[in-house]
């Protein structure tokens, strides 16, 4: 099987089991299959990272300390007498 490319692959050509590209050098069907994968893959766990990390804002935000802290001076507070003594 002898193809050769047109258009965008301009160059490249089919030979055999090889894919063959423009500057001579030959990608045999494995191995082109295994790059394809890889990228297959690193798309798909990058994917997961940025849900993951959309989950953790969204479960954060949820997650807003509702105690709050308020400083009273303490002579100030038995001056208005409000504490007992």
């Amino acid at each position: 099987m002898n193809i050769d490319l047109d258009e965008e692959w301009s160059g490249w050509r089919l030979r055999g089991r090889y894919l063959i590209s423009d500057d001579g050098l030959r990608i045999p069907i494995a191995r082109l299959r295994g790059l394809l994968w890889r990228e297959k893959m690193e798309l798909r766990r990058d994917g997961y990272a940025s849900r993951r990390n959309a989950e953790q804002a969204r479960l954060a935000a949820g997650r807003q300390p509702r105690i709050k802290v308020i400083v009273i001076d303490l002579a100030e507070y038995r001056l208005n007498g409000l504490a007992a003594s």
